[in-house]
Order: structure tokens, then sequence, then C-alpha cells
């Protein structure tokens, strides 16, 4: 059963989510300037197991691994930040990790909103697009009331 959270915790895991969903691209854009930082977990290359559900509710099944780049910074004020991204783009790791620690410290605010704020308004908009476009596919079914069935 999943332990209840505290507000931070569950900022935290927001805002983490939304980094390592970003396009690496637009992450470099929005987060162009690395500040000094001091590595304490390079970027790392691995797999994980990816566990999918038959319906969402059933069982779990390992459905395959998928590769994953990791990476631990810690800024001069002693912040640190983590970050675990799809794929094996070393600087998206990088900058995702330095981006949770500065969201830890007082450019917080200055982050949520020149970084953050955008991210996840195109997450939204991709999302919206994406829904949209299925919405577009659905088919309804739906039975008539046949004279013979009285």
């Amino acid at each position: 059963m999943p332990q209840p959270s505290h507000p931070e915790t569950a900022a935290r895991r927001d805002w983490i989510s939304a980094l390592a969903k970003a396009p690496p691209a637009r992450l470099a854009e929005l987060l162009p300037e690395l500040p000094a930082h001091e590595l304490l977990r390079g970027p790392e290359i691995g797999t994980v197991m990816v566990q999918g559900r038959i319906g969402g509710t059933g069982a779990p099944f390992n459905l395959g691994e998928m590769t994953v780049t990791r990476c631990s910074v810690r800024l001069p004020e002693g912040a640190v930040g983590h970050a675990c991204v799809q794929g094996r783009d070393q600087g998206h790791a990088t900058r995702a990790a330095l981006a949770d620690a500065l969201m830890q410290t007082d450019a917080a605010a200055q982050i949520d909103t020149q970084v953050l704020a955008p991210l996840r308004r195109e997450a939204a908009e991709t999302r919206a697009t994406r829904a949209a476009k299925a919405a577009a596919t659905r088919v309804e079914f739906f039975t008539m009331l046949r004279g013979e069935d009285q």
C-alpha cells in the first residue's frame, strides 16, 4: 500500500518527473548555462526492467528492459540533485539533476518560472493533442431495439 507523502515530497516528485520527461533539446534551451557543481555520480548509462499490468489492475509482468541514464550532483551551497532519464543522453541527465538541485535553493522560484512552467505547459499541450487524435478515432457502439424483441 502506498505511503502518504508530504507536500514537499509530492512537489519534488512532480518536478523531477517533468524534468525527466522533457525533450533533451528543449531542456538545454531553457537551462543553457550550467552552474558550478560537483558530480557525485557522473552520468551513467544502464537498463531498468519495465513492468506492465493487464488492464492496469492485473498481476504485474516483466515487459522488457529500457535504457536509462542517471546522474547525481551537488551545488556549492550543498544542495544535492538526482535525475534518471530515459535513453542515453548524458547532458539531459546532468541538466535534470542540476535543475533538481537548484529547486532546493533560493533559485527555486526562478527555475520554476523559467524552466518547469514551460515544460509542464508543453507536456499538457502534447497530451491534449494526442487525446484529440485518439478521440477522433473513437467508435460508439449501441444496440437498437428491434421489432421482434418485444
